[in-house]
């Protein structure tokens, strides 16, 4: 049985969910990070932590690919060009929305106040609506590849979410839209309510 650490207002959300959608058995450990739980089974700190069996996984992202390829489920199959479209899709998620968030959230309240660049928050919230509108655009199906969702949807429908709670710019109308019909999925409403 899987075990994930972490708590579900942190990006254990991601995992969290398609544990769900898979139905496997698992055990959650809502740690905080930096928690005596989490260190316990990884010195970073960081959550999320899975833990196969004597295996340790840090970042939700490799945890998410892990887990749908362990299970040929929410992904395409490797060495496929549907594969590749996914993962770029995965990168850009990453690079366009997650990091502008993770930025803006260090300089909020994560780094030490005397590190912090307050300032640099209304820049990132330029670039995270000019982000989101050109991939609301580039939305043509119900997920990003395709009618089901895959990896990055568990990226983008988590980062739009903490969008909102961090008061960035409300997502374009085809985003609402996207993350409206994903929020409804019960794998996603079962991972909320943990």
């Amino acid at each position: 049985m899987y075990k994930l650490v972490g708590n579900r207002a942190t990006r254990a959300f991601r995992p969290l969910w398609l544990l769900e959608e898979l139905g496997v058995p698992y055990e959650h450990v809502p740690a905080a990070p930096r928690s005596e739980e989490v260190r316990a089974v990884s010195p970073l700190g960081k959550v999320p932590v899975l833990v196969d069996g004597d295996d340790v996984i840090a970042d939700s992202t490799a945890i998410l690919t892990y887990l749908a390829d362990k299970h040929g489920a929410f992904t395409h199959p490797a060495g496929t060009v549907a594969r590749a479209k996914q993962d770029a899709w995965t990168f850009r998620v990453l690079d366009e929305v997650d990091a502008v968030l993770w930025t803006a959230a260090r300089h909020s309240f994560i780094l030490p106040e005397d590190q912090r660049v307050p300032d640099v928050k209304e820049s990132l919230k330029v670039e995270f609506a000019q982000n989101l509108e050109r991939i609301a655009t580039e939305l043509t199906s119900e997920c990003l590849t395709g009618a089901e969702p895959t990896v990055p949807d568990f990226l983008l429908a988590h980062c739009l979410g903490w969008a909102r709670n961090a008061k960035f710019p409300d997502a374009p109308e085809a985003l609402v839209d996207y993350l409206r019909r994903l929020r409804t999925r019960p794998a996603f409403e079962r991972a909320a309510a943990l």
